[in-house]
């Protein structure tokens, strides 16, 4: 039997594509096939490299263009797209083709702090600003418009007064590390 493929987009450091690769590593059913990047100089790509999974560069012009993606996914016999930490607007024709299988994981409780430029810090320094109580992590599947996909699950931190935008950041990168893997796991084999 063959193996579920998933294909993992990123665009920095790729913390959450590392936990990936190693959740998955020696998994019996699901295959990380190759981490695509849109910035030649992304770390995720060296890491994803050290790790033994392929690793793929394309320009900003490149990834803008659907049909070329699709394409270079289906010929890799791609099943799932997951979203970590990947900063550009996925085009149309790619959602269409990958409908309810290209995942994102967004640093908020959405509909809380998503939509265009709401990403990293600015998701921490919004929740801040707003005096809120608690924030979290959410991962939904991926729509022509940022971050108003389906809701496959949440997960929330409490905040203090005391919290300031790094201790946000710890909290939530320690929900996606501890969650995003098993919810990946769980949606594809479902």
């Amino acid at each position: 039997m063959s193996k579920t493929k998933i294909a993992i987009f990123a665009s920095g450091t790729g913390s959450n594509a590392v936990n990936l690769i190693r959740f998955f590593e020696n998994h019996p059913t699901i295959d990380v096939g190759f981490v695509l990047s849109n910035k030649a100089d992304a770390p995720v790509l060296k890491s994803s490299e050290t790790l033994g999974v392929r690793s793929v560069y394309f320009d900003n012009a490149k990834v803008a263009d659907g049909d070329f993606l699709t394409t270079f996914c289906k010929d890799n016999n791609v099943d799932w797209i997951i979203l970590a930490g990947y900063l550009r607007l996925i085009p149309r024709s790619l959602i269409t083709a990958y409908s309810e299988k290209m995942i994102n994981l967004h640093p908020s409780l959405l509909p809380n702090h998503g939509g265009k430029g709401m990403f990293g810090t600015h998701v921490h320094k919004a929740v801040i600003a707003n005096n809120e109580t608690e924030s979290g992590i959410t991962i939904h599947f991926v729509s022509p418009e940022f971050d108003k996909g389906r809701i496959i699950a949440q997960f929330h931190c409490a905040l203090t007064p005391q919290d300031g935008v790094s201790e946000l950041e710890q909290k939530i990168r320690y929900l996606e590390q501890a969650y995003l893997p098993t919810v990946i796991q769980n949606t594809i084999l479902t």
